[in-house]
Order: C-alpha cells, then structure tokens, then sequence
C-alpha cells in the first residue's frame, strides 16, 4: 500500500460515507458491488454507433448504452492522456494533481520552437505518491484491484500501479501506446511490454487485455472486485486484425467512402507553413480505425456475457469512456467528431467531450439518457458513493453523479479546464469553463476568449463573446478566479518566437 494512504489511516483520517438513503447507518451493505471501470483511448464522442457513427460497429457497447445510461454532456478532464487519467485516479483537476500535459510532453523537445508564441512551464511528470487512488481506497474497503492496460502516469517503476493500490498490474507501465521496434510488434504480439508477458506470435492486445480482466474476475472468488480495464485501443499505431479490415474496407466501398474527400486543410488553425502531417478528417472512412473499434467491442461483449455467466451482472456497475477526444487533426487522423469541433489536444468540444455509459441494473433504469453535464474527476467521489467505501478526507474536485442515476437534475457547477500548453495536434494552448450551456475559451494563443452557446452551437461555430459580454466577462473572472485559487501555471513569452504565415 502507497505511504500517503497509509499514513492518512493511521491518522484517522478516514470518515464513513454511508450509502443514500441509509438512515444514517454505517453499516456496509452485504454485497458490495463489484466495478469495472472501461477506459478507451483517443475514442471520440461520436466513434460509437449508439453516438451516431453510420461506419463503425458496435453492437455490444450500444447494448451496454441500452442497458444502462447514456451520458450527452460527459468530458475528459483534458483533451490528451495522462492528465485524465490522473484524474480519474485521484478525483482532482489537473492543476491540483500537476500533471496538466501527457508524459513527457511536446515541451521536452520542442517548448522553445521559433513558431511557439509561448513557453510551457515545466509540469509534473509521474502522479505523486501521495496521492490517495480509488484503487487504494477500495483496497482498504475490501476490494480486489487490477488493472488491465495503460497507466501512463509515470516513467519510472516506483510510480507504476503496483504502487498505486492495484493488486495486479497486467500491462501498466510508463509507456502511453503499444511498441513497436526490431522486437516487437504493437498492437501484436511479441508486445515489449515490462507487466505484460508475449503472447502467441500473433496474439492481439485488445483480445489479451480481455483475457486478462476475465481470468481476475474469475478468480476474485467472495470478494468484490475493482477493474481497471484501460485498453490502448483505439491509440496509435493503426494495427486491426486483417478480417475486420477487410470487413470494413467493403463497407467503406459500399457506402462509397472510398470516393469521398476524407480530409481538409481548409481550417483556421491550419496556415502555410505547417506540413502535411496537419490535415483534418471530415467523415467516418478509416478500415483500420473502425476494425480496431470492432475488436474492442467484440472484447466488451465477451466480458459482459462472462459477467452474466457468473451470475454478477446485477451486482457489477460497468462505466464505459475516454481519456479525450478523437485523434480527428493530425498524426493520421483517423477519426473525425463532426458535429463536434477539432479533436485530441483541443479545447473545443470534439477534443473534450466523449462518450459515457454506465450500466448498474440495481440503480440505473434501462434506456435512460442523461444531459447534465460530467466530467471525468466524478468518478472517484461517484465510486466511493456506490461501493459505500470508507471516503478519504482528502480534498478532491469532483462531485458525485450518483443521483443522476435517478433523475437528470443536479446542482448547476462550473467544468473547467487547463491545457497551458501546445500540443501535438497543431492546437492552441488556453484554458476552459463550462457553466450550464454556455463555455468559454480562454485562447493564449490567439490572446482572446471565445464564448459559445452550446445549445444552439454544438459545432463551436460562432464566438458571441462581442455580442454578449456580460456572460463572457462573468465566466472569464469565474475561469481566472478558479486558476488563481488552485495555483494554475500559466505559459511565458517564447523571445525566439517567430511569426509564420
């Protein structure tokens, strides 16, 4: 067990959080229900047929969504990997957990280049042994835990999570994708993975991290479980078995996808000077892309019926989302988010906004569509609430969405968010806050802030900051009060800095 969790025990720090409607009893219920959390990787909001997508197929995850609950309004705590995923282990915002880009950062090689306006400020580069994981929460609540997949939060092994309150780790290192070198082969193994040992030649990494979460489960005997499947699909590199490929290759022709201009450069944010390698997807085309995505539901389905299989269904809370949006604007683009705006690395919703279904038969009416809007530091507070686990007195950002389990209705709050960097995906640096249905972007690049009405503007299209400015200045002071309050790193003048068109 992690020394800050321990410590904070021995302090007798730790208040029960009796379950709603307990009568103020801290008695623990005789089952706890188990938890598997499913985190994907740059899967966009509309990369599920239950999200919209006419090209992609998932049957099983759309089943998931009619079983349970789908999310509108959901978001990732960032718009790239390591940040969420921080925050989705601690329940805090990235500026309080230090990790605000993905490990290492674009700034470890590139912070000063003449076409940077600004300079990132140094960020934290593991998540702190300090921190209090819902892994080590539901560890000392009674809880088997593992994960299966990407951890992302830590080079070295000290910070792996083994040390962070997993029981078993299968395929959690510092890496944030599958390898491939002279030895070793991606997506496929042999995978060159220091917590995930090859396979069969050949054996596919989505199908083994399966494999792997359904062999714990198998064994958890009495006790309930907590597992952390966090596929590196759909991440590059682009690797599918090549049945799905040729499976959607025909359906690309079919639909005559294959005739169809898949890219633009016709984009603001796009000028001149920046290569090839920036361009925008505009339709659902990509064969390898989707197969990937036909794997991985294949995969959810197979451990759904397992769970059913076991008799758990009931008693299991299943939550299905992303660490960001989708890679919609560079290093292939495989994905496109219309109607959202941009993808990965992006403030703007298709980097942000992502795809949210829980599934807990006990709480949650089949069917049922929510709108409110949620964000990925809920989960922690959301998790402890449902297990009635012993909740750490540690301050954290999130609120529960257990109640939305009910009804669409909470208490109206603020989302924000800070990206005080450039990303690899050509976007500009800025800081977030969403408030009911109007979100504001701070733009540091551009030096401005943008005000949308997402109601009626859910493609960003129009920045009405001009013509309304009571709103723009009152989320702009509330943004700024937020960033001056939690001690938020902003971006310096880059000296070498020189204007491309």
């Amino acid at each position: 067990m992690q020394i800050g969790l321990t410590s904070v025990i021995s302090a007798g720090l730790l208040s029960l959080a009796p379950l709603p409607g307990a009568s103020g009893t801290t008695r623990q219920p005789a089952h706890k229900p188990n938890v598997i959390f499913i985190l994907m990787d740059d899967f966009g909001y509309t990369d599920l047929a239950c999200y919209g997508s006419r090209f992609y197929e998932t049957p099983n995850i759309d089943r998931l969504a009619k079983d349970g609950i789908r999310f509108t309004n959901a978001y990732a705590a960032c718009p790239v990997s390591s940040p969420t995923r921080a925050a989705l282990m601690t329940g805090k915002y990235t500026v309080n957990t230090g990790i605000t880009d993905w490990i290492p950062g674009r700034q470890a090689t590139k912070s000063g280049a003449p076409t940077d306006r600004l300079i990132s400020l140094p960020f934290s580069l593991h998540l702190g042994k300090n921190e209090i994981t819902i892994a080590e929460v539901l560890k000392t609540n009674g809880y088997q835990t593992m994960i299966s997949g990407k951890w992302h939060l830590g080079a070295g092994e000290e910070f792996w999570p083994e040390h962070q309150g997993f029981d078993i780790n299968r395929g959690g290192h510092g890496a944030g994708q599958p390898n491939r070198s002279k030895t070793s082969d991606g997506y496929f193994s042999p995978y060159g993975n220091p917590r995930l040992t090859d396979g069969p030649a050949g054996e596919y990494l989505t199908d083994r991290q399966t494999d792997e979460a359904i062999k714990f489960i198998e064994s958890s005997g009495d006790k309930p479980f907590f597992v952390y499947l966090s596929y590196y699909a759909v991440h590059n590199p682009m690797q599918a078995k090549e049945k799905h490929i040729r499976k959607f290759s025909l359906k690309a022709d079919s639909m005559r996808l294959s005739d169809s201009e898949a890219f633009t450069r016709n984009k603001e944010w796009i000028t001149e000077s920046m290569s090839a390698n920036f361009k925008e997807r505009i339709i659902h085309s990509n064969p390898v892309y989707a197969a990937m995505i036909y794997s991985v539901d294949e995969n959810i389905g197979r451990l759904v019926k397992r769970i059913g299989e076991l008799n758990l269904d009931e008693n299991t809370i299943i939550i299905f989302t992303s660490d960001n949006g989708g890679l919609s604007t560079s290093e292939g683009s495989p994905t496109c988010n219309y109607p959202l705006r941009a993808g990965k690395g992006w403030l703007y919703e298709g980097g942000i906004r992502v795809p949210l279904i829980i599934k807990y038969p006990k709480k949650a009416k089949p069917g049922t569509v929510r709108k409110t809007p949620v964000s990925t530091v809920d989960f922690f507070p959301t998790i402890i609430e449902l297990t009635g686990s012993v909740k750490p007195v540690n301050e954290i950002d999130g609120t529960s969405i257990a109640p939305l389990l009910k009804k669409d209705k909470m208490k109206p709050r603020p989302l924000f968010w800070h990206y005080p960097h450039y990303s690899n995906q050509g976007a500009w640096p800025g800081s977030a806050v969403r408030l009911g249905k109007y979100k504001l972007v701070d733009n540091f690049e551009k030096d401005r802030q943008e005000l949308y009405d997402l109601e009626k503007d859910l493609s960003e299209t129009t920045d009405i900051s001009a013509i309304n400015p009571q709103k723009t200045r009152e989320l702009y002071d509330l943004l700024k009060a937020w960033r001056q309050e939690t001690g938020a790193l902003m971006m310096i003048p880059n000296p070498e800095w020189k204007d491309m068109p």
